[in-house]
């Protein structure tokens, strides 16, 4: 998953822990090897090298339930999340710290935009040039199947944690809600907050992990996918929501947002949120399950 990733579980004193932590393991390497865009034996990168060659993809039902998230996002972002932009995301090298030319950005706009797509039952059509990137959506995705895994195996209570997307099993052991740390941007060792879950996910989106610096202006990694460049609203959000997947997607859409009108959405959907603003002011729901630090 490209991050960090740690598991706990409560289990009886006579349960095998090899068992159970070999059976999530396999469950995520299962997730990493089909839907990394940094694997070339992955099927998204066979969807994409389809689509290159201007061939269908046959997806299978997996597939099809996070495309058909990801479309119902699209939608009601008003195509703020999208995950035709990967050929944006590839545009903007994080690693070269270079602003790619304007007709670079208008060339790659031309294959962007979920509504250029089409799914014929189980076929999926892409644009000649057209690449799907599920960053916004798979990491927490598998934090939700993992959960759900743990949960089948018999684990009543524990937690799952895919680099900061989080999803919960159960509560802690005697019925207490798990306090989860939210990350100050400005330095990493620090909490600026906590969002105390019992069932469900919580994910969090921000610009200060990838960015880079040209000629005196900040670029961060969140490319909005309308106008090919990156976000220069909000600095970080968290969001706890019934489904990792949920809230991760709300997350970026936020981040992707003017700062005032994602605040307005977020305090509208009702859920528990942290977000630090522009100018490192710390905003947070009124829900009584968070705690400003």
């Amino acid at each position: 998953m490209g991050s960090p990733c740690e598991i706990k579980i409560y289990l009886n004193e006579d349960a095998q822990p090899s068992f159970f932590f070999n059976k999530l393991r396999v469950e995520l390497e299962r997730l990493e090897q089909k839907y990394s865009k940094f694997r070339a034996d992955s099927l998204l990168s066979h969807i994409n090298a389809n689509a290159a060659k201007g061939v269908p993809t046959e997806l299978d039902a997996e597939t099809l339930s996070i495309i058909d998230h990801a479309s119902s996002c699209f939608h009601h972002s008003d195509g703020l999340f999208d995950i035709t932009a990967g050929a944006l995301n590839k545009l903007w090298d994080f690693r070269k710290n270079e602003v790619p030319s304007a007709q670079k950005i208008s060339d790659a706009l031309l294959v962007t935009g979920f509504n250029k797509l089409s799914i014929d039952n189980t076929l999926l059509k892409m644009p000649v040039g057209m690449e799907l990137d599920l960053g916004g959506v798979v990491k927490e995705y598998a934090a939700d199947a993992l959960a759900v895994k743990a949960n089948q195996l018999g684990v009543k209570n524990g937690i799952i944690n895919l680099g900061g997307d989080i999803a919960v099993i159960g509560c802690q052991p005697g019925g207490k809600s798990w306090p989860v740390g939210i990350s100050n941007p400005e330095k990493f060792s620090s909490a600026i907050a906590k969002i105390h879950i019992s069932s469900g996910g919580l994910a969090s989106s921000g610009d200060y992990q990838r960015f880079f610096f040209f000629r005196g202006k900040r670029y961060s990694h969140i490319i909005n996918p309308k106008t090919g460049h990156p976000s220069s609203g909000l600095r970080t959000v968290s969001v706890a929501a019934n489904l990792c997947t949920v809230a991760g997607s709300i997350a970026t859409i936020a981040m992707l947002k003017r700062e005032e009108s994602a605040l307005e959405w977020l305090n509208e959907l009702d859920l528990p949120y942290v977000v630090m603003d522009s100018t490192g002011k710390l905003n947070r729901s009124k829900n009584s399950d968070v705690i400003k630090m």
